[in-house]
């Protein structure tokens, strides 16, 4: 089964019920005003606590304005330079 790891911001049951159609779990907190109760326990939302090294990542990403502003028309020169970008991130970090 995959995994779907959200924010609040995807806290309904029709999408929870349509996604689990489709074979994928919602990962997400639930909103403070839910009317419902929750359907899921606390042991999934522990994966939800890693999402920000995703978040961060992405942040990382988001200073390289050559990813941002993509100007390559061909999908092979913005995987080289996102794995450039990915590359000084790593060494900057060392």
């Amino acid at each position: 089964m995959k995994r779907l790891i959200y924010d609040k911001a995807a806290d309904s049951d029709p999408l929870r019920m349509a996604l689990k159609k489709r074979g994928v779990d919602l990962i997400c907190p639930h909103r403070r005003n839910r009317r419902k109760a929750p359907l899921q326990d606390g042991r999934k939302l522990r994966r939800y606590d890693r999402r920000w090294k995703v978040e961060r990542t992405f942040a990382w990403l988001g200073n390289y304005r050559r990813l941002v502003v993509r100007w390559e028309r061909k999908l092979s020169m913005y995987r080289a330079f996102f794995h450039a970008a990915c590359m000084m991130i790593v060494l900057k970090k060392l």
